[in-house]
């Protein structure tokens, strides 16, 4: 029993420092609950790891980050300007073969359009070339003809001279001589060059 006093009497003793304490202790999580109570320690703190966390991330991290970025920035730049060159290059190509197709196609129509033109020209040198070979072909072979005919008039008229003065020969009974006979010929020639004539 006398435990239990002397605790009783501790307790009582005590019990305003309990109080204050509890009090205390009330407050200070009354104080961390309340928003604005302002700790000013706890605020420095704060700030200093912040700054800290600001100057590691600013010296070592963004540089690194903002250099992947701006080679990243870099590449698809250099990317689209290649595929914009691309597309003008392939553009100009393009325009270039249509114009090389149109010359071409031109210059076909216009050797076709020469070509046509050296045929007809051509096939008039042609004609008019066996034109004047007829021309002188039918010359010839008239002249030719001329010729044969007046060859085998004088042979037939050499041959009629030779019966006719065989035949005379005979009616006459003697024998003719060479210069009678070729004055015979020239006279029968000159007969029937006049008769002809």
């Amino acid at each position: 029993m006398t435990t239990r006093l002397t605790l009783a009497a501790m307790l009582g003793a005590f019990s305003p420092a309990l109080a204050l304490a509890a009090d205390e202790a009330h407050g200070a999580a009354a104080a961390n609950s309340n928003p604005m109570h302002f700790e000013p320690a706890a605020f420095i703190a704060s700030l200093l790891a912040f700054g800290i966390a600001v100057f590691v991330l600013h010296k070592y991290v963004w540089p690194k980050i903002l250099t992947g970025l701006q080679d990243r920035e870099n590449k698809m730049r250099s990317e689209i300007e290649s595929a914009e060159q691309a597309r003008k290059q392939a553009a100009d190509a393009l325009k270039q073969y249509e114009k090389s197709l149109s010359e071409a196609r031109a210059e076909a129509q216009a050797m076709l359009e020469k070509t046509r033109g050296e045929q007809q020209k051509m096939a008039a040198e042609l004609k008019a070339k066996a034109d004047v070979e007829l021309g002188h072909l039918r010359e010839r072979a008239t002249r030719d003809i001329e010729a044969a005919k007046r060859e085998a008039i004088n042979e037939i008229y050499a041959q009629a001279t030779t019966i006719a003065s065989e035949l005379a020969a005979k009616i006459l009974q003697r024998e003719i001589r060479p210069d009678d006979h070729r004055r015979l010929i020239e006279q029968s020639l000159g007969e029937l060059e006049s008769v002809k004539g």
